[in-house]
């Protein structure tokens, strides 16, 4: 064992998930161990015992969320109540920032309880919590982490977002759009986004042309659920896009279309005549040449 490596890059976890090994066996011991040892090298205080013992208390009853819920309160009951306070400290025990956005597979849920505590104990204090949220998101993903937040603090929080969304890390951009989803699998449903498509279809339209498919994928997952509940804002939306790469040809045009297609497809499957026609228009260029040339 590399002790100079940091705890979180001492976890082990699978590359993906293993069929007979549930998720939630993440958040075991050896998970709780780590982070009690990321926590002490931020606060020499810190009770590693103590929280080892308050941590794993009846952990095996839970299941994945609460499991990290429970992680998460421990970690807290050591720390300053003001979030204020805390959020340097949770921030000094973070380890190094992903270096890719593919391949990094289950490893990254170590920051999982991480999420919890800056959902639960960091949404009154906005700032912090949103510094908090920037940096998590670089390392695991903010996603659920942040929409207390956009709850609460909805106009600051979108500024931020509208910020983000020209960042150079692209897990940062990533966020601005898998935040805002308003059907985001697994988390909160976002009620008013859910009900007001132009709260976030401005950012996604900052994101339109992202570098990273990375990012383009959420994007296209982000419309999809505005499909949803405003299908016919979406196929507009996806009819403008298209008619904006009228005389294109390059890459760049090809990964618009790409997200297109893909944001349409349920749509599609159901017979829905735009969306059929939205992704015929949005089909490859090599496709696209072919059947013209039939």
């Amino acid at each position: 064992m590399n002790v100079r490596l940091h705890p979180a890059q001492r976890f082990s976890a699978p590359s993906t998930i293993q069929r007979g090994a549930p998720l939630k066996e993440l958040m075991g011991r050896e998970l709780v161990m780590l982070i009690g040892q990321s926590l002490a090298q931020a606060m020499p205080d810190f009770d590693v015992r103590r929280f080892r013992a308050r941590a794993v208390r009846n952990l095996d009853k839970l299941e994945l969320k609460e499991r990290a819920l429970s992680i998460a309160h421990a970690m807290a009951e050591q720390m300053p109540a003001n979030f204020d306070e805390l959020a340097p400290l949770l921030l000094q025990s973070f380890g190094p920032e992903l270096e890719q956005t593919e391949g990094n597979g289950l490893a990254p849920f170590f920051y999982f309880p991480h999420v919890h505590l800056i959902a639960v104990y960091g949404e009154p204090c906005f700032e912090s919590g949103m510094a908090a949220n920037y940096e998590i998101t670089k390392r695991f993903t903010a996603e659920f982490s942040i929409r207390p937040f956009l709850m609460r603090w909805r106009s600051p929080c979108l500024a931020v977002l509208k910020r983000w969304a020209s960042d150079a890390n692209p897990h940062v951009r990533r966020l601005v759009s898998e935040g805002t989803r308003p059907r985001l699998p697994w988390a909160m449903r976002l009620p008013e986004f859910q009900a007001d498509p132009n709260l976030s279809l401005p950012l996604l339209e900052l994101l339109k042309n992202d570098s990273e498919l990375y990012v383009r994928r959420s994007v296209a997952n982000h419309l999809g659920d505005i499909a949803k509940d405003h299908l016919e804002v979406v196929l507009d939306v996806c009819e403008a896009w298209l008619d904006e790469l009228d005389g294109a040809d390059d890459a760049a045009a090809d990964n618009r279309r790409w997200m297109i297609r893909h944001a349409v497809r349920h749509p599609a499957k159901k017979a829905n005549r735009r969306a059929l026609t939205i992704r015929t228009r949005a089909a490859p260029r090599g496709k696209r040449n072919r059947e013209r040339g039939r």
